[in-house]
């Protein structure tokens, strides 16, 4: 365990008034066929918020920041995906960058606190780790194994990690592949039928948080056809798992016969998805068309942009965003601080594209979904942005920062992280 002094700039906590609108202005925004309300009220710190809603940056440079988890004595725990000084796990204590503790000799993506632990993930495997009575790691260096030896071939090796009220855990295993062909990505190689990576990976699967040493074996095959889920949510006002699954790629490129390139930069859907046990979502036969409002059978198993098939009985997203935004994080808001609508809603972290072309990339925002009983209640919206840096940037890809993780403090305020040069902002509400 290493303690850093001087790792980050620390930028000074104070903020100021909106610069410009009135609470409530709104402005409508399309991406691509999509229609969503925004708002065009900047902070200081050069993020876009709906009124009442300031940032300040608590953290900068850490690194490849991926997940964040804040415990309720402030404590920020940072997961990065490049090891820092030998270290995969940050933690800021009290939330600033006066005193941080490096710790967690493996790379990855997942983190989070329940009943008294520190939960972690490598790309092949679930840690925790004991907290004491003051919210301290007991033992940094010898976490207890819960998952072992699960897939990691680089392409889609993120294990992100929730956890819901009776004892268990969530991993996603994404699939090493983008449509399973027989060769992956190359044009006119077809599908493997069945698909023979959905016995080990494109899913979910459910541990016990408490058990070592755990194998895929181990635990229950939750949920199938899901590509690729960076982030996911246990939202306790309806006990049930939420996703936010990654579409595939490369129509045009691949099927060029049946694909636009306008259609590869607007199909698949990244979706939003309710999981319960035993669903199947349908990847790698079938994507989400948008456009159509349809799931529908992938060019690789007979397909041809018109055709369900197979698909047209699979379950469909609650929300169908923009392709190939990134979504890789989701947090549904249970703290008091902002208004009313916003309780038990979904925040949404989008990464942004880089296979848009030749259409403007896009994403680098965090979205939010109104929910009602587990439902969405409203449109979604845009609910932070600036990240990019300006247009140019957003539309070449070639952005500042790029939002990964988000989690919620004990004051019920709203972090978000970036991997790209390991930023945390904290939004907080004011009336």
């Amino acid at each position: 365990m290493k303690t850093f002094s001087s790792i980050v700039t620390l930028v000074v906590l104070a903020t100021t008034p909106f610069l410009t609108t009135c609470a409530g202005d709104l402005a409508k925004k399309p991406i691509g066929d999509t229609t969503i309300n925004i708002h065009s009220s900047k902070d200081d710190e050069g993020l876009t918020l709906p009124s009442g809603f300031s940032s300040i940056v608590v953290a900068e440079n850490l690194g490849s920041v991926r997940h964040i988890a804040v415990n309720s004595n402030g404590d920020i725990y940072a997961k990065l995906a490049k090891l820092k000084d030998g270290n995969g796990i940050l933690e800021l204590k009290g939330g600033n960058t006066s005193n941080i503790i490096g710790f967690g000799n493996y790379p990855g993506t997942g983190i989070a606190i329940k009943n008294g632990y520190l939960y972690a993930s490598s790309n092949s495997a679930v840690y925790r780790y004991k907290l004491d009575g003051n919210n301290q790691v007991i033992n940094p260096d010898k976490p207890e194994t819960l998952v072992k030896d699960l897939t990691d071939r680089r392409q889609h090796n993120s294990k992100s990690i929730t956890l819901d009220n009776a004892g268990n855990i969530y991993v996603n295993i994404g699939a090493p592949s983008n449509s399973c062909q027989v060769e992956d990505r190359a044009v006119g190689s077809k599908g493997q039928d069945p698909c023979p990576i959905l016995a080990y990976a494109g899913g979910i699967w459910q541990f016990k948080a408490d058990k070592p040493d755990q194998t895929i074996s181990d635990g229950v095959h939750y949920a199938s056809g899901i590509r690729n889920t960076v982030g996911l949510d246990w939202n306790s006002a309806v006990n049930e798992l939420y996703v936010m699954q990654h579409g595939r790629d490369d129509l045009h490129r691949m099927f060029d016969q049946y694909y636009t390139v306008k259609d590869n930069a607007e199909i698949p859907a990244e979706e939003f998805l309710l999981v319960n046990k035993g669903d199947n979502f349908g990847w790698p036969y079938c994507y989400f068309d948008p456009k159509l409002d349809k799931k529908m059978l992938a060019p690789e198993y007979g397909g041809d942009g018109k055709i369900q098939g197979r698909c047209a009985d699979i379950k469909k997203p609650l929300v169908a965003f923009p392709a190939h935004l990134a979504p890789n994080a989701l947090l549904f808001y249970t703290g008091d601080q902002f208004p009313e609508k916003y309780k038990n809603g979904a925040f949404i972290a989008f990464h942004g594209s880089w296979n848009r072309a030749p259409e403007p990339q896009a994403g680098f925002f965090v979205a939010f979904v109104p929910m009602k009983d587990g439902k969405p209640n409203g449109n979604w919206e845009i609910f932070a942005e600036g990240f990019a840096g300006g247009n140019d940037k957003k539309a070449s890809g070639r952005v500042d920062y790029r939002p990964c993780g988000l989690a919620q403090g004990p004051d019920g305020s709203l972090y978000i992280s970036d991997d790209r040069k390991g930023n945390i902002w904290k939004i907080t509400y004011q009336k």
